[in-house]
């Protein structure tokens, strides 16, 4: 068996160009609709629902509960992450994605039906954050799984660019949501805005999950999951612990794990205090209108969606690890510049504050799909890459707009928010200098059980008997 640490030149077998651009496509499209889902829910909650859910708070308060719901529902994402990423490692890829995709949508247009407080009480606010578990759970398995089919369809040499395209979702999703909330706040009146407006772009996306689920539906199964598990048929004698994804990752690909949630920290941190929690600040705390705050992130996120592709073929060329460390180094460094671009309330310099940050975010997250993919097995990857990654959503993205919120309102100062971006910088700059180098990996050279499991071979018989 091949060494998990062994990377090839071979580019393998890849896909016609047409198919793998259909795949692309697909996880694209899929993978944006459901980041759209995912923030606008952030940027209303930093616009909108502190107002029609919390009115009875003083407005920085009210924020901060709306932002409260808002990072309940990275708590359901491992969770998400366990249960589709073992179905998905058992039944496939796509499977699972068509039914993210129907749960993210169904639930963001419920979000928009729901009355407010003063209509309902609290039982407003309990239905908000229910509905919000189910957008966590939902986006829990859509992450690994959209970025496998890529990565899974591809060839180890071109790998980090065309799976960069999935990670492209998030900045298009948000670039979508931010675009959609600027039109409603220039079209409506504030009071028409906090009554109805905000909940059309909420509406809209029972629309966009039709379009997405045609065209996810039209592509294939990833052809090294249909290896894999025709192999798995072969071995029926293996132990049950063998069989369960997520035993046999935990235990083989533990140290994978830890890479993949630290490598997350700075990456998760960073681009929620510069996409959503930058409209709490310049609304609430340097009182500027909504829309120029909206326009800042919506310039920013296009940016970013350009510079994704470009930052994966780049990780093609140089590695993962060096274009990851860039990134994270960057955005620690930018934190101390970030608010101070902020706090001049000049256009251009919100403007330049946002861009550059997601500059140096796209140099993390450009890499990260073929970085996680190659860390893991193909009967365990689905489950090792998705868990890794939404573990460190709750101790990351769950909480940034919220600490930074209230440090916001303890300190009445940008300072220690910097200090906590720098800090998660640190820890992400440990990770992957730690982690191995995995550019060029054959994807079905990685496994069936990864560095751990090849180290209990190495042992002799003996030890493998005694388990």
């Amino acid at each position: 068996m091949a060494s998990a640490h062994t990377a090839v030149n071979d580019p393998g077998s890849p896909k016609k160009p047409a198919d793998l651009r259909k795949v692309v496509a697909a996880s694209l499209v899929g993978t944006t609709i459901e980041w759209y889902d995912y923030f606008l829910y952030g940027s209303a909650a930093a616009l909108v629902f502190g107002r029609v859910f919390f009115p009875e708070s003083d407005p920085l308060t009210g924020t901060l509960l709306s932002f409260l719901t808002y990072a309940i529902g990275f708590a359901a994402r491992p969770v998400g992450a366990v249960v589709f990423g073992h179905f998905g490692d058992r039944l496939g890829r796509k499977k699972l994605l068509v039914i993210s995709l129907l749960m993210m949508g169904g639930s963001t247009t419920l979000i928009g039906c729901v009355p407010g407080y003063a209509t309902l009480g609290v039982a407003a606010p309990l239905l908000l954050t229910t509905l919000r578990l189910v957008q966590g759970f939902a986006l829990g398995g859509e992450w690994g799984g959209a970025v496998l089919l890529v990565s899974e369809h591809g060839d180890a040499r071109r790998r980090g660019f065309w799976a960069s395209w999935p990670q492209g979702g998030a900045p298009a999703g948000n670039l979508l949501a931010v675009g959609v909330l600027s039109l409603m706040t220039t079209v409506l009146s504030d009071d028409a805005f906090n009554s109805w407006g905000w909940r059309v772009p909420f509406l809209l996306s029972g629309v966009l999950v039709m379009v997405g689920m045609w065209i996810r539906l039209s592509v294939d199964e990833s052809p090294l999951f249909k290896e894999a598990l025709a192999k798995s048929k072969e071995r029926e004698a293996k132990q049950k612990a063998e069989q369960l994804p997520f035993v046999a990752v935990v235990r083989d690909h533990w140290r994978d794990i830890l890479v993949a949630m630290g490598a997350r920290m700075a990456e998760n941190i960073s681009y929620y205090v510069i996409t959503a929690f930058v409209l709490t600040y310049c609304v609430e705390h340097l009182d500027i209108e909504k829309q120029p705050a909206l326009n800042a992130v919506l310039i920013g996120s296009a940016v970013q969606f350009c510079l994704i592709p470009l930052f994966g073929a780049l990780s093609d060329r140089v590695g993962r690890k060096p274009v990851y460390l860039v990134g994270a180094l960057g955005v620690g460094a930018w934190s101390w510049a970030f608010f101070g671009l902020l706090d001049t309330r000049s256009f251009p310099a919100l403007v330049l504050a946002v861009t550059v940050g997601l500059v140096f975010h796209s140099a993390m997250y450009a890499p990260q799909a073929a970085f996680f993919s190659e860390l893991f097995a193909t009967r365990m990857r689905y489950t090792g890459a998705s868990i890794g990654a939404q573990l460190s959503s709750v101790a990351a993205g769950a909480p940034a707009p919220l600490i930074a919120t209230a440090l916001l309102g303890s300190y009445g100062s940008s300072t220690p928010i910097s200090v906590y971006v720098g800090l998660s910088a640190v820890v992400t700059v440990i990770a992957v200098v730690a982690a191995r180098e995995t550019r060029g990996t054959d994807l079905a050279e990685v496994g069936p059980a990864g560095p751990a499991a090849a180290a209990r071979q190495a042992a002799g018989p003996k030890e493998t008997a005694s388990r």
